[in-house]
């Protein structure tokens, strides 16, 4: 959901797979400065997670060298299905992006101002323990410098999400509880006196987006997103546990211990994502959506201009924007880029500044793997190593 909001508390004893990995390259003609095969590296890094720890990973990019699909480790651990193309999971915070499109849209129609309060269209529900939606504004929650308390941070409701999550898993959750689990807390700062991932900032986004059209969040990115890029494996699915086929196994360890055992986690409530983490996807719609975003198919200029106009993070080189992070990766890059987190799934997506070459990679695990591995290997053919990327610190910030 949020980035790594469930897998910090997960962290257990990694497992190991046996590698099947399985590639469609393009021709080596249409190779780049890579080498012949331009995604070597990258299935090295997709094959690295999996001995790692990973059940299966499944992988995708488009670009100058054609459209690349791989995979490596398995779909399901009992049938030993390998992880396929089409299989959707769940895609947790890179949802936020979606729900920025929508508010920039309805600001580009003159329904909205980024600069409005929460309070003027959400009058007193951001209010208690110093809160104060009168003082923050809908782009302050776009871009996490809001100071709102962060809601899957509560004790109680991370136990639901971890050690309970067996007993809790199919509860369901409206947004105003959510964002009323976060006013029982004092806020992180003063709003724009600094940088905090909150998901409670993309609840009440999609509670605004909705109050301006007179429809649901999810109806406002089907109809504004979803349709007209022709996302068909792309869903909201509310307070549905069920995922759509086909899709593999997702896995999860609930339990912290050393000890603790891999569990299936596939079927779930997701009302406690909400518009800050519900979205089922496929790696090929993830990439058709980062092309069109970055390319600037879906905003008018000046709201374009917004969705990229970044705040600092902390972590250095690192800025975020309404919705998407960028930075230069080790080989100087630069990737927009937003990876997301929910029980059983891990995935990122990232592309370069003008949407031409993008790339999504999806874990079935949410206890461990490194995402920024696959993109370092994707944009500079980068082999597995011991390093951490300058990226991989910026997505731990997202928190």
């Amino acid at each position: 959901m949020k980035v790594r909001t469930i897998h910090r508390a997960l962290v257990g004893a990694l497992v190991t797979a046996a590698v099947t990995a399985t590639a469609l390259t393009a021709p080596a003609s249409a190779a780049t400065g890579r080498g012949t095969d331009p995604h070597a590296a990258t299935r090295a890094a997709m094959e690295a997670q999996v001995q790692a720890g990973v059940p299966g990973v499944l992988g995708s990019s488009v670009g100058e060298d054609g459209v690349w699909q791989g995979s490596a480790g398995v779909a399901d651990r009992i049938t030993q299905r390998p992880r396929e193309a089409q299989d959707r999971f769940r895609v947790g915070s890179i949802t936020k992006a979606f729900v920025s499109v929508v508010l920039l849209q309805q600001e580009a129609e003159g329904r909205i101002r980024l600069d409005d309060t929460v309070e003027h269209w959400l009058p007193g529900v951001v209010r208690g323990h110093g809160h104060d939606g009168r003082g923050i504004t809908v782009r302050q929650l776009l871009n996490h410098t809001s100071g709102i308390y962060n809601y899957t941070e509560d004790p109680e409701l991370l136990k639901t999400l971890t050690t309970d999550f067996d007993r809790h898993r199919f509860d369901i959750h409206t947004p105003r509880q959510l964002v009323d689990i976060a006013m029982t807390h004092a806020p992180d700062f003063g709003p724009g006196k600094g940088w905090h991932y909150s998901n409670t900032n993309y609840v009440l986004a999609g509670m605004i987006a909705g109050k301006v059209s007179g429809r649901s969040y999810a109806s406002e990115i089907t109809r504004r997103v979803i349709e007209p890029l022709r996302l068909r494996a792309t869903t909201l699915p509310g307070t549905s546990p069920w995922m759509p086929d086909p899709h593999g196994r997702a896995y999860g360890k609930p339990d912290t211990a050393p000890d603790a055992k891999i569990r299936d986690v596939t079927e779930f409530n997701p009302s406690w994502a909400s518009s800050a983490g519900e979205i089922i996807s496929t790696t090929g719609d993830l990439n058709r959506f980062y092309h069109a975003l970055l390319g600037g198919k879906l905003l008018p200029e000046r709201q374009q201009r917004e969705l990229l106009t970044t705040v600092p993070t902390g972590s250095p080189g690192f800025t975020y924007g309404l919705g998407v992070l960028t930075g230069t990766l080790s080989c100087g890059v630069q990737v927009w880029a937003h990876d997301g987190g929910i029980p059983g799934s891990t995935s990122v997506v990232a592309s370069t500044p003008d949407g031409r070459h993008t790339a999504a990679f999806n874990f079935n695990a949410d206890w461990t793997g490194d995402t920024s591995a696959l993109i370092e290997a994707e944009y500079c053919g980068k082999a597995p190593g011991t390093t951490p990327s300058p990226l991989s610190a910026a997505l731990a910030a997202m928190h």
